[in-house]
């Protein structure tokens, strides 16, 4: 008698259950066709109403962006030719300024310039928002817009108008646009006392194996400290961030997690190497300008107690971005999980704190305390930067602790 009663129940419950969701599912379906109704009739009247004639293309092209923008401000839709331009940027190589943009609380702002650019020669720094382009307010500008107005062809000049993020003072900047050839490791030296010294420039596909180049050849001059400088690091590729974490960790240590819309989450790990520097101490460079990839990295070593983080808030951007072709030649750039650091916290908007911090300024270098500077530097003095002092200093101390 009670197994048949306790069938019943399971029984309605089932049932129950299913015409729940069988409510929900068509109240949902309902509630779509609806709203696609609504933007058949919008296109109706358009159609008919409004004073010039457009292509259809051009008003399904103009609602998909607008679906995209309503979405956040990393989403995008990109037509064909917007498409075809990030693949040749993804490439390495093009022409415009050496910046990386973004719209943040619906300003267009300079995340990062990249370092020997024309941007970094002018002056840009993270944070700068860029007001006016040719004169014109960039106020509800795309991404993509903004992207399209900044390129040309090399020699050809165009005028920023930038409000200072330090001196909140606006500026006109006039810049000559030239091909921007990126090499991801912009320098390998050995600075004072045997200090290895890496700065790292993006994440691409081809990252890793330069930072292996870089790193044998520092292994060869025997160092015993390193420092590597992720400061104006707009980010890049996440796995490529995953290849650089895994040269200075453990294999199986992990280096990010992401978690997607229905909350399944995908831990990366720091996989064997050839390669692997694990046993010196290391201090990151971070700043305003070290964004994506660079957070990861930087957060990924810090909790894993593999490396202290110096220098300054880094810029807090940490979702994940699927490109998306659609069958015209088009793509959605679009937002499909955010990141987080091994001990679960957020990076996103929020950015990551240094360990120790210590603003930028340039110093003037004292001759009786640091080396002289060495013909492979290739003219870097690295004694007028305060945190790269800062960080030799904090350096050479963990290596007396550690001997």
């Amino acid at each position: 008698m009670r197994r048949k009663i306790f069938l019943v129940v399971i029984i309605s419950v089932v049932f129950f259950s299913l015409s729940c969701w069988w409510v929900f599912a068509k109240s949902k379906k309902d509630d779509f066709y609806r709203e696609l109704d609504l933007l058949g009739e919008a296109f109706s009247v358009i159609e008919k109403k409004y004073v010039e004639e457009k292509s259809t293309k051009d008003l399904i092209y103009g609602a998909i962006a607008g679906m995209m923008r309503a979405l956040d401000s990393y989403s995008q839709f990109l037509k064909p030719e917007d498409y075809r331009e990030l693949l040749v940027e993804t490439e390495g190589e093009f022409g415009g300024l050496g910046i990386e943009i973004t719209i943040k609380d619906g300003l267009l702002t300079i995340v990062s310039p990249i370092e020997d650019t024309p941007a970094y020669r002018a002056g840009l720094e993270p944070g700068d928002i860029i007001v006016k382009i040719e004169g014109k307010l960039t106020k509800g500008i795309t991404l993509q817009e903004a992207v399209k107005k900044l390129r040309g062809k090399p020699g050809t000049k165009v005028t920023i108008t930038v409000l200072k993020e330090k001196s909140k003072q606006m500026k006109d900047i006039t810049i000559t646009r030239d091909i921007i050839k990126i090499n991801d490791v912009k320098r390998a030296v050995v600075l004072g006392d045997e200090i290895g010294y890496i700065k790292l420039l993006e994440f691409r596909e081809g990252t890793a194996k330069e930072l292996d180049k870089a790193l044998e050849k520092l292994k060869k001059k025997n160092i015993k400290g390193l420092i590597l400088d992720l400061r104006n690091n707009p980010g890049g590729l996440l796995i490529s961030a995953v290849e650089v974490a895994s040269r200075f960790l453990p294999t199986g240590e992990v280096v990010v997690s992401t978690k997607s819309r229905d909350g399944e989450s995908l831990s990366y790990k720091a996989f064997s190497c050839k390669t692997k520097i694990l046993k010196i101490p290391m201090v990151v460079l971070i700043n305003g300008g070290s964004a994506s990839g660079s957070e990861i990295v930087a957060a990924a070593l810090r909790e894993n107690k593999r490396a202290i983080l110096l220098g300054e808030k880094s810029f807090g951007k940490a979702s994940v971005q699927s490109v998306v072709p659609l069958s015209d030649g088009s793509a959605l750039r679009i937002t499909t999980a955010k990141y987080y650091t091994p001990s679960g916290k957020s990076i996103h908007q929020n950015g990551i704190e240094p360990d120790i911090l210590v603003p930028s300024k340039e110093v003037s270098p004292q001759e009786d305390i640091f080396e002289k500077i060495e013909k492979e530097k290739e003219g870097f003095n690295y004694r007028k930067d305060y945190q790269i002092i800062r960080a030799l200093d904090l350096i050479r101390g963990l290596i007396i602790l550690s001997s």
